[in-house]
């Protein structure tokens, strides 16, 4: 079967399979699982995962786009972060888990990064080097929703004009 390279999105069974394994290997620890939180990658790609990942548990994040693994390195910053790749998922792992999350991960062949840190402040930066990419408070992206405010206007009298024409 030939490949679609014009395709948007290709499926990777196997990529999909390994990443499977790992997170079944984590959730079977029970107490013990090194995952805080996991999100898959969708529609937005990491633009939206990433932040969508920390604002759930009411933190920020500083990320950093050199640190994301691509498969092609012509990808421009802003494709890298948009990138609607399949079978990827961001989590979230307590630093002094990543030694065991990293060993599960050699075992199932399965490639993962460490992109960022969480932070206590709920601001997204990205960066690349050390230039500044995005910078912002994530109230920016998921602020309070507005006050619906509504009137209700009654009328009490009516007035019948007549306009002669």
């Amino acid at each position: 079967e030939a490949l679609d390279f014009a395709s948007v999105q290709r499926g990777n069974p196997e990529m999909q399979r390994r990443c499977q394994e790992v997170i079944d290997a984590c959730w079977r620890m029970g107490a013990d699982n090194p995952i805080y939180s996991v999100h898959d990658v969708g529609a937005g790609g990491l633009s939206n995962a990433l932040p969508e990942l920390v604002d759930g548990s009411d933190r920020g994040g500083r990320f950093h786009i050199g640190a994301i693994l691509a498969a092609d390195p012509s990808l421009s910053p802003l494709e890298m972060w948009c990138n609607e790749s399949q079978e990827r998922y961001v989590l979230a792992i307590a630093q002094d888990n990543l030694p065991l999350f990293q060993a599960l991960c050699e075992r199932e062949r399965c490639p993962f990064a460490v992109v960022g840190d969480a932070l206590a402040e709920q601001h997204l930066s990205l960066s690349d080097a050390d230039k500044s990419l995005i910078d912002m408070p994530l109230s920016v992206l998921f602020g309070n929703p507005k006050s619906v405010v509504s009137y209700q206007l009654s009328v009490t009298r009516y007035q019948e004009r007549v306009i002669s024409l």
